[in-house]
C-alpha cells in the first residue's frame, strides 16, 4: 500500500478517530472478547494500590508511594503511545489503526447512550429504572434520589463528561497525537480510581488527583464556554464566571454551571454518597431544580457542543494541511 506522504497530522488523526468512536463506538464483540485498555490499564493501578496503598504506612510514606506508581503508570502510558505511533506504518492502513486505538479512548457515544437511558425512563415515571441507570454514571446514593435529583445527577455527569470524556482527549490527542491521548487517559482513569478525598486515597491518590486537575484545568474551560456558547441567551456564560469556582472541584464546575445557566436549572447543592451527606454549594441557586424533560435538552446541547468542537478541529485540520 503506498505512503501517505507527510505524516498525517495529531488534529486530523484526532477527527477520524472521533469519527470512528461516534459511528461505532467500542463494540460489545471486542469487549466480551479482549475488554477495554481502561479495564486493562484498571487492573495495574489495582495491582499497585495493593501492593503499595498500606494503612499502617505513615501519611507521607503513603503520598510518596502514591506519586511513584501514578508517575510510572502514566510514563509508561505515554510511552506505550509513542511505540505505537512510531511502529506503524505511515501508510492509510496504519493510519486508520492508529485513529482506530484512539477511537478507544474516547467516549462521546457511550456518554449519549448513559445519559439517555436515564432520561426515557424518568420521563415515563419509571423512577426505579431511573435509579438504576444512573448509578452507572454517579456515585451517589441512588435509593434517595428523587426525580429532580435523578435529572440533576445526569446533567451534571453530561458537562463534566463532555470535558473528561470528550474535549479533553480530543484537547491532548489534538496537541500530542496518541502519546498525548493515552496519557491523558491513564491520568483520569487514575483519578476515577484513586483520586478521593477519604481515608484510603487522600495520601496514596493525591498526586493523581493533583495531576488530574492540571490535565483539565484548560478542557474543563473550553468545554464550559462551548456550553455557554451553543445558548441561547448570556444566562450559561454569567453563571458560569459567578458560580463555577463554587465547586468542590477546581474544573468540574465550569461546564456544570454553563450548563446550568444555559438550561435554567440549579444543579451540584447537598448530595448523599452511603451515610455521608455532602454539603456543596449550589450552581445557579435561584433556579428551578431540573426535571426528565431538561435531560433531552442537555443532550440537544451536548451535540451542539460536539458539532462546534468538531468544526473548530476541522478547520485546524486545514490550516495544519496547508
Amino acid at each position: 500500500m503506498p505512503e501517505i506522504g507527510a505524516r498525517v497530522s495529531a488534529t486530523a488523526l484526532m477527527l477520524f478517530a472521533w469519527a470512528i468512536e461516534f459511528a461505532l463506538g467500542y463494540p460489545h464483540w471486542l469487549y466480551e472478547r479482549v475488554r477495554h485498555p481502561v479495564v486493562w490499564f484498571g487492573s495495574l493501578v489495582t495491582i499497585l494500590d495493593k501492593a503499595f496503598n498500606q494503612a499502617h504506612w505513615p501519611h507521607s510514606v503513603r503520598y510518596f508511594a502514591g506519586l511513584v506508581s501514578t508517575s510510572i503508570l502514566v510514563g509508561a502510558s505515554v510511552g506505550l503511545g509513542f511505540w505505537c505511533a512510531a511502529l506503524l506504518p505511515n501508510t492509510w492502513w496504519g493510519f486508520g489503526l492508529e485513529a482506530a486505538i484512539g477511537a478507544s479512548l474516547m467516549a462521546s457515544r457511550s456518554l449519549h447512550k448513559h445519559v439517555a437511558a436515564i432520561g426515557r425512563p424518568l420521563a415515563d415515571g419509571d423512577i426505579e429504572t431511573a435509579r438504576d441507570a444512573v448509578s452507572m454514571i454517579v456515585g451517589r446514593d441512588p435509593n434517595r434520589l428523587d426525580e429532580a435529583g435523578i435529572a440533576r445527577a445526569s446533567l451534571e455527569s453530561l458537562a463534566e463528561n463532555t470535558s473528561d470524556g470528550v474535549i479533553a482527549p480530543l484537547f491532548w490527542g489534538a496537541l500530542f497525537g496518541l502519546p498525548g491521548l493515552v496519557g491523558y487517559k491513564a491520568i483520569n482513569t487514575l483519578d476515577s480510581m484513586i483520586g478521593h478525598y477519604n481515608e484510603t486515597y487522600s495520601a496514596f491518590g493525591g498526586f493523581a488527583a493533583r495531576l488530574d486537575d492540571v490535565a483539565n484545568f484548560i478542557p474543563a474551560r473550553i468545554t464550559g464556554f462551548l456550553f455557554s456558547a451553543v445558548s441561547p441567551n448570556f444566562t450559561a456564560f454569567k453563571t458560569m464566571l459567578r458560580d463555577a469556582r463554587e465547586h468542590r472541584s477546581p474544573n468540574a464546575g465550569w461546564p456544570e454551571a454553563a450548563m446550568a445557566g444555559g438550561l435554567g436549572v440549579r444543579l451540584s447543592g447537598p448530595r448523599i454518597y452511603e451515610d455521608r451527606v455532602n454539603d456543596e454549594p449550589w450552581l445557579n441557586a435561584d433556579a428551578r431544580d431540573p426535571n426528565a424533560a431538561d435531560i433531552v435538552r442537555g443532550l440537544r446541547r451536548y451535540w451542539y457542543v460536539l458539532s462546534v468542537a468538531a468544526f473548530v478541529l476541522t478547520f485546524i485540520a486545514g490550516v495544519e494541511s496547508i
